[in-house]
C-alpha cells in the first residue's frame, strides 16, 4: 500500500490519487465530491462532519466525531469505523462493507435496508430497536452486547462465526436454523433464562462473560451447590458459578460476614465479605432502590470497608468525603 498522507497545510492539494489522508479539525470541508483514497482518516475532525457524495475508500474512519449521517452513495470496501459516534442516527440503505464497527452510537435506533456485511459490532447501542426487513449480516462475528432495547433477531443472521448477545435482557429466543461455528455469549441475557438449549446451538459453545459454561450450567442453574463454587479451582468458573447461583443467596449460604451497616433512602445497607480460595475475596454492597424497591447485591473492590465508599465508588469517587449526592435514587 502506497503511504502517502497529507499534512494538514495541504489539504488544497487532495486528488483521487490513492494513499492514506489524514485531516484534522474542520479540514473535511474540503474533501472534494468524487474524492477517493485508501484509508480515510477523519478521528481528529471537529464539527458535524458531512462526507462528499460519491466518496470511494477501502477503509473510513470515524471514531469519536460528530458525523450524523452517511452519504447515500458511499462506497467502502473493508471497513468503516463509527465506534462511539453519539450523533450518528441514521445509516444509508444498501450500505455494503466488510466490517461496520458501531460500538456506542446510542443515538441510532435502527439499521438501514439491504445492508451487507461481515463483521457487525453494535455493543453498547442501547437505543437501537429495529432490524430492517432485508440484509445480509453472515460469516463474521456479531456483537450485540449491551443492546437493551432488542427483543429479537432476524431469520436472516448468519452464519456467524461469533455471536455475543450480553445484557440483552430483553432478548428470549433465536431464530429456528441460526447457524454459529464458534460460541455465543449469554451472560445477563434473556436468553439466560431459558430451560433447555435451542436444537441450533446444540454443538456451539456457549460463553458467560467470555468463560465457557456447559449446558447444565446455562439451562439448570438451579443445580449448582455452594459446595460447588467453593471447591471450584478456577476464579473465573467460579465468578460464572456465583453469577449463576446468585449473589444474594451466595452470600446468605455462606454465611458471609458484615464489614458495615447503614441507612439511606432506601433503608438498610450492608457491606458484605466472602472469602474465596485462591482468589479475592467477594465484597458487595447489599441495599434497596428506593424508586423501585427491589434489594441489589452489587460486587465492588474488596478494599471497601464502609457501605458509603462502596456507594462512592459505585458513583465514580475514589474518596468517600467527595461523594454527597442530595437525592440517592
Amino acid at each position: 500500500m502506497t503511504q502517502s498522507a497529507y499534512a494538514a497545510g495541504d489539504v488544497a492539494i487532495l486528488r483521487p490519487n490513492g494513499g492514506v489522508v489524514k485531516l484534522r479539525d474542520r479540514q473535511w470541508t474540503q474533501i472534494p465530491a468524487g474524492f477517493s483514497c485508501e484509508v480515510l482518516d477523519l478521528q481528529e475532525c471537529t464539527g458535524a462532519i458531512e462526507l462528499p457524495p460519491g466518496l470511494q475508500v477501502y477503509e473510513l474512519l470515524l471514531q469519536g466525531t460528530q458525523i450524523e449521517t452517511l452519504p447515500d452513495d458511499l462506497q467502502v470496501e473493508m471497513a468503516i469505523h463509527l465506534t462511539n459516534c453519539r450523533e450518528l442516527h441514521s445509516l444509508p440503505a444498501g450500505l455494503t462493507t466488510g466490517t461496520l464497527m458501531l460500538a456506542g452510537c446510542s443515538s441510532l435506533t435502527s439499521l438501514p435496508e439491504g445492508l451487507d456485511v461481515w463483521f457487525l459490532d453494535m455493543s453498547g447501542c442501547w437505543g437501537f430497536q429495529h432490524w430492517p426487513e432485508q440484509a445480509h449480516i453472515r460469516a463474521g462475528n456479531l456483537n450485540l452486547r449491551g443492546c437493551t432495547a432488542i427483543g429479537s433477531l432476524p431469520a436472516y443472521l448468519g452464519p456467524l462465526a461469533s455471536l455475543n448477545v450480553r445484557d440483552c435482557s430483553l432478548l428470549t429466543e433465536i431464530p429456528d436454523g441460526l447457524k454459529i461455528t464458534g460460541w455465543i455469549d449469554i451472560a445477563q441475557s434473556g436468553l439466560a433464562g431459558l430451560k433447555q438449549k435451542p436444537a441450533s446451538l446444540a454443538n456451539v459453545e456457549a460463553r458467560w462473560q467470555g468463560v465457557r459454561i456447559d449446558d447444565r450450567i446455562w439451562t439448570h442453574p438451579d443445580s449448582i451447590t455452594l459446595q460447588e463454587i467453593l471447591g471450584e479451582e478456577n476464579a473465573e468458573a467460579r465468578r460464572v458459578l456465583i453469577d449463576r447461583f446468585g449473589q444474594s443467596r451466595f452470600m446468605a449460604e455462606a454465611n458471609a460476614e458484615i464489614l458495615d451497616e447503614d441507612q439511606d433512602a432506601g433503608g438498610v445497607r450492608k457491606l458484605l465479605r466472602v472469602p474465596l480460595p485462591e482468589d479475592e475475596p467477594l465484597v458487595t454492597l447489599s441495599c434497596r432502590c428506593p424508586s423501585t424497591g427491589r434489594d441489589y447485591f452489587l460486587r465492588v473492590p474488596p478494599t471497601m470497608q464502609s457501605c458509603r465508599h462502596a456507594a462512592a465508588w459505585m458513583a465514580g469517587y475514589d474518596n468517600p468525603d467527595d461523594y454527597d449526592p442530595e437525592i440517592e435514587t
